[in-house]
């Protein structure tokens, strides 16, 4: 089980209440990987369609990718991308991942992001122009759209300073260690022979 498992149920449970929550949780974890199906699966985010934002447009492929294939279904149908120059989507797609600079089009376009339910910034801890600049327009589009909610998930963030900032609640996921066994083993005796000589041997 992914560590970020046991937090879900309460991670669900703030979000009936309030829009706006961080978690924070170590590579690994499941932020990009488990959280987003599970969410999909809740009652209360029944027909909610869900924005999921990833610093690097190859993240966007590859994750929409391994998402779909947990569904069993294409790219494209419940789970879809769109990055710059390239998208696959449909109307039927209820997680559809982009990239940063996607959002601040779709906001430019629609102020209200009045298509999108529930807004999620991945790895905010790779912090960039187009990543603050989003959160920054999403915080203004939630003061005209109260009912978009908004998860931002980092690694290795300062979170105490961005849940000041964003005024919402934190949660923390941690990870398992493992214990590891150090062997060494003897080295492997080098042969004297030329190399031609032991290929022929072979």
């Amino acid at each position: 089980m992914l560590p970020v498992v046991e937090i879900l149920p309460q991670l669900c449970q703030i979000l009936a209440q309030q829009n706006r929550v961080i978690l924070s949780a170590p590579p690994g974890a499941g932020k990009s990987t488990y959280l987003p199906l599970y969410l999909l699966q809740q009652p209360q985010f029944a027909g909610k369609k869900i924005l999921l934002l990833e610093p690097r447009r190859l993240a966007a492929r590859s994750i929409a990718a391994y998402l779909a294939q947990q569904l069993g279904e294409p790219v494209g149908k419940t789970v879809g991308y769109q990055i710059r120059q390239d998208s696959q989507f449909s109307a039927d797609t209820r997680l559809l991942i982009v990239t940063e600079g996607i959002l601040t089009r779709k906001i430019q376009q629609d102020p209200l992001l009045s298509t999108v339910d529930f807004l999620i910034f991945d790895e905010f801890h790779e912090r960039s122009l187009h990543a603050d600049l989003g959160l920054a327009l999403a915080l203004e589009v939630q003061q005209l759209n109260e009912q978009l909610k908004l998860l931002v998930m980092s690694a290795t963030l300062d979170c105490q300073a961005l849940q000041q900032y964003l005024q919402a609640p934190l949660l923390q996921s941690d990870g398992r260690s493992y214990p590891v066994e150090i062997r060494y083993q003897p080295p492997v005796p080098v042969s004297k022979e030329p190399l031609a000589l032991q290929a022929a041997k072979l």
